[in-house]
């Protein structure tokens, strides 16, 4: 199969030959081809925010892209489940639990999450709603330790708990920690507990009805990789990338893509055919089922 730069060339070939939106052409013709090698419905869902001159709130998974969900699971196989290619930062909490809601609705609960490259913090809690994840080398997840009004809650709380230690032992600090947490708004410190909490309840309950489905150790397992995946002891940090093998080793149902050379190249055809019409129509956001139907902004 092509790579980005072979992608590229074919894109440029169709045009010199008169096609009037190649880009297009070539996209739905390998997200076409993915959903007969897997006899599933494909949908993609893909952010722009990694070729962006600037990061936008539209890059973020939010309530508009159901929109998108909304079109691109019409008129499809619904009964052959579903293969969502995922490529995203991540983003609200909420919208990632109503998306992932509708599309359980929609496929009867069977669904995959295939990713090419990262499927970040929400991305990785959809990413947990699948009944098995499909990564190469190359691919990551990451912590899903949520962020409140851009900030890490789990950092605003620790700095908090902090300030409160210190200005115990040291009066003299207080002043300088009254100048960092005066900042924050009332209820901000409860919205980042709240956050955390909500993020981890989501993620328990996809693990346990949907990947560990008829485990007996289904809450064990499920609670295991929450700790994981949320622990900011752990990762460190929430932009920590997680590795497919660090993703099975907590438990999750992953597959690797290099065990089907077919598939493995197909995916990463469509992720190179996705990611260069972002970059080429400066779009945020491009959501395309294998039918054809795309939503993009």
């Amino acid at each position: 199969m092509p790579s980005w730069s072979e992608v590229q060339q074919e894109i440029h070939h169709l045009a010199q030959q008169g096609d009037t939106n190649p880009i297009r052409t070539v996209r739905c013709k390998y997200i076409e081809a993915l959903s007969k090698k897997t006899g599933r419905t494909t949908i993609v869902y893909y952010s722009g925010w990694l070729s962006a001159p600037a990061f936008l709130p539209s890059h973020v998974i939010n309530d508009d892209d159901k929109s998108g969900f909304m079109q691109t699971a019409h008129k499809v196989a619904h009964k052959s489940g579903l293969d969502l290619v995922l490529h995203t930062p991540g983003g609200s909490v909420t919208a990632a639990e109503s998306i992932v809601d509708y599309l359980l609705k929609s496929f009867n609960g069977d669904i995959r999450v295939i990713v090419p490259q990262i499927a970040m913090s929400a991305g990785t809690m959809i990413a947990c709603s699948s009944r098995q994840i499909l990564m190469g080398r190359q691919s990551n997840l990451g912590p899903i330790d949520p962020q409140v009004n851009g900030l890490p809650a789990y950092d605003v709380l620790s700095e908090f708990d902090r300030a409160v230690k210190d200005s115990a032992a040291d009066p003299g600090a207080a002043q300088m920690w009254q100048t960092i947490i005066g900042k924050y708004h009332p209820t901000f410190l409860s919205s980042c507990e709240h956050a955390i909490a909500l993020s981890k309840e989501i993620v328990q309950r996809w693990l346990e009805e949907i990947m560990f489905e008829g485990d007996a150790d289904a809450r064990a397992k499920a609670a295991h990789i929450v700790d994981s995946l949320s622990s900011r002891d752990g990762n460190r940090e929430h932009g920590r990338h997680i590795h497919a093998e660090r993703c099975k080793a907590i438990g999750l149902e992953v597959a690797a893509l290099e065990d089907d050379q077919v598939l493995q190249d197909l995916v990463l055809t469509v992720h190179h055919a996705c990611t260069q019409t972002l970059a080429q129509q400066n779009a945020a956001k491009l959501i395309e089922n294998n039918l054809g139907a795309c939503y993009m902004r």
